[in-house]
């Protein structure tokens, strides 16, 4: 199967075109932005003023909750009010869990419904039992039984829809038969397109949300290849769904959307934030203008091999152990080591104090890069680190092209430690990286080289003779053709593999890698999202560096903060915590913040926030603990899917958490911070 037309550049795929009112999405039309009030629905004036907010900010789509008949009632007024300030324009989308008598009130007042084949007409209750195929067709049908008349009124108002699975939701059919993963969610959004096929109605967009970045990103593909065998061509609304807040959250939504867009899949998104809804926009046209960027890129020649790569279920790339000092090495079963670049050898120093005085004890700085351009810098460079002690494990040199083994011998000879040095080398040089590798053999040094896919090609014996054993690859930024830089490293490590070579790669994200040369901090933790965030959740990379974050101890956070995203490298605590709507039952923004405060020092363990029991124990099955809304002022809260305590007054409910996970032997006391 196939899920896009290339894995090395941004070829959009073809969908037809859905109409959202007036709003068009798929087809030729650009990536819509999408966002959602956290109003009352039933409050009118709230929900009407927070609909305003979001358009003024660039809102395209406006999704409002409708949990119950009265709530889809009440969109008549706020889409009367709405249009009369000004925004017939921006069409409304009525979100629906459970009721079909509330889908088939709220499509007659707005432009599009939104349900979730999970629970639209399933409970969950996460029961164990087998299905025959039988017992299977009959629960199928029930399922045409209950759908068909939203299919049908959609059709006869000229209404759009989305079918919208989420990963924690399966009904416990689908989660029976195909379990909590990817196939499943795929599965059950086929039986309700199979069902809208049958009655000649087309206008759907279609989701596969998670809050897990790589479940997410296996899900959409395997859904564009089940797809198309199936000859469906809906557009695709892309979200990483409880992604959370602050940097976090940013960084999860965009490992997640970046990751599709670039291999041209998604017609419109929605970063799902803990936090004001006008705050998600920003991030999403941020998101949309770099992937929007590459579609007119000039045309590339398409390499014939595929990079290898099962798009559709991670596994990690194998590669040889290489010991960059006494106490850090690369390789199988070794989490992704962080490199921080340092501007020049006169900075050292200053890098060196400022990392040294972080109180993240947790998340340090392994190694250190800095450029060398003649035999004075680097003489400088060894009295510099002989005078700093360095916080860190190893020294990376990025050396010039001038500086030859033989200069470089009588030098090296003197380092009291092991060096990575860093030289990029093109498709003619093999005489000198034979040298360079018995240079860093002699020495017990280890050699970085920068490759393009096609200078490994044809370097691919001398790789074989310097052997991987004292050798990392990364990306020759300058020479590699690719129009993005996702691309060119599966490339590269499409043609590491060819030639039998096992060595560890480093993702470097530089101003070279950049999509668009915007200096904000925003653009660059997307740019760090896009394509650290992509390649570790294809099992590509060994070493990461943010090489385009001056401020060390930033570019090291926000490292980190990518690993964390992608599950590579778990440094503090995981939250899932949902975006704010009308169902929530307590202040989510003020709740997150509150708890990450108590227990935000928890490395590897999984907090899910959630204001609803619509987005709670579905969505949170995979967490530790949950923090859910049972009632107004009440809290439940669960260990993994099972509820252990129920309706907790919600000034009790932080405490007795708190305790949960002292009883199951999680929580350690936080660190005192150091002066």
């Amino acid at each position: 199967m196939s899920y896009c037309a290339s894995r090395f550049r941004t070829v959009r795929r073809p969908t037809l075109e859905v109409k959202v009112g007036g709003v068009g999405v798929g087809g030729t039309h650009p990536i819509r932005i999408q966002s959602m009030t956290t109003s009352d629905t039933q409050d009118v004036a709230a929900t009407v003023a927070q609909s305003i907010a979001l358009a003024e900010v660039g809102c395209e789509i406006v999704r409002i909750t409708a949990p119950n008949v009265a709530a889809a009632y009440c969109l008549k007024e706020i889409r009367a009010q709405f249009s009369s300030a000004g925004f017939a324009h921006v069409p409304l989308v009525a979100d629906i869990h459970f009721l079909p008598s509330a889908a088939m009130e709220a499509v007659e007042h707005v432009e599009k419904i939104r349900v979730n084949p999970g629970n639209y007409a399933d409970k969950k209750r996460f029961v164990v039992r087998e299905y025959s195929d039988a017992a299977y067709d009959e629960e199928l049908q029930r399922l045409h039984e209950t759908f068909s008349p939203l299919v049908r009124r959609c059709k006869e108002l000229g209404r759009a829809m989305r079918i919208g699975t989420n990963h924690g939701s399966l009904s416990d059919r689908l989660m029976n038969r195909y379990g909590d993963t990817p196939l499943g969610m795929v599965e059950s959004a086929l039986e309700f397109l199979r069902i809208a096929r049958d009655h000649r109605y087309d206008q759907i967009i279609l989701s596969m949300k998670a809050s897990n970045p790589k479940v997410m990103i296996q899900a959409y593909r395997l859904l564009v290849a089940r797809m198309t065998q199936e000859d469906m061509h809906y557009p695709l609304h892309l979200g990483v769904t409880e992604a959370g807040d602050g940097e976090d959250g940013r960084i999860k939504s965009a490992i997640g959307i970046g990751s599709l867009l670039l291999d041209g899949l998604g017609d419109t998104i929605r970063v799902s934030l803990t936090e004001d809804s006008v705050y998600e926009i920003p991030v999403a046209r941020a998101i949309a203008d770099k992937a929007m960027s590459l579609w007119g890129a000039e045309k590339y020649t398409e390499n014939p091999e595929t990079d290898g790569i099962d798009p559709y279920h991670f596994v990690k790339r194998e590669t040889t152990t290489v010991a960059l000092s006494e106490h850090c090495s690369v390789g199988p079963e070794l989490p992704p080591r962080v490199i921080v670049r340092v501007e020049s050898i006169v900075k050292l120093a200053d890098a060196a104090h400022q990392l040294a005085a972080r109180t993240l004890a947790d998340t340090p700085a392994e190694g250190l890069l800095v450029p060398v351009a003649t035999p004075g810098d680097l003489a400088a460079l060894c009295e510099a680190a002989a005078s700093t002690p360095l916080p860190v494990e190893f020294l990376a040199l990025e050396l010039s092209t001038t500086l030859t083994p033989d200069i470089l011998e009588p030098l090296l000879a003197m380092s009291r430690g092991r060096l990575v040095l860093v030289r990029p080398f093109a498709a003619h040089e093999a005489e000198q990286l034979v040298a360079f590798g018995e240079l860093v053999a002699r020495h017990r040094h280890i050699l970085v080289c920068a490759l393009t896919a096609a200078s490994v090609t044809a370097l691919r014996e001398t790789l074989k003779t310097v052997g991987d054993q004292h050798l990392i690859i990364t990306l020759d930024t300058v020479h590699a053709p690719s129009t993005h830089s996702v691309g060119a490293y599966r490339d590269l490590s499409a043609a590491l593999d060819r030639a039998g070579s096992r060595a560890p790669l480093w993702i470097r994200n530089t101003a070279a890698t950049a999509v668009r040369g915007e200096n904000s901090f925003l653009s660059k933790l997307l740019e760090a999202s896009f394509l650290t965030g992509a390649l570790l959740c294809d099992g590509l990379g060994d070493l990461v560096s943010l090489e385009t974050e001056a401020d060390p101890v930033r570019a090291t956070k926000l490292a980190y903060n990518v690993l964390q995203g992608t599950g590579a490298r778990i440094s503090k605590t995981e939250f899932v915590a949902c975006p704010s709507c009308g169902r929530t039952l307590f202040d989510l923004q003020t709740t997150t913040q509150r708890i990450r405060a108590q227990t935000g020092h928890l490395k590897g363990v999984k907090l899910a926030i959630m204001g609803c029991i619509v987005n709670g124990p579905g969505e949170m099955a995979d967490a530790d603990f949950g923090y859910v809304g049972g009632a107004p002022g009440k809290i439940n809260l669960y260990v993994g899917k099972n509820c252990v305590q129920y309706n907790l007054p919600q000034a009790e409910a932080d405490a007795r958490l708190i305790a949960l996970i002292k009883e199951h032997g999680k929580w350690v006391e936080p660190t005192p911070a150091h002066p």
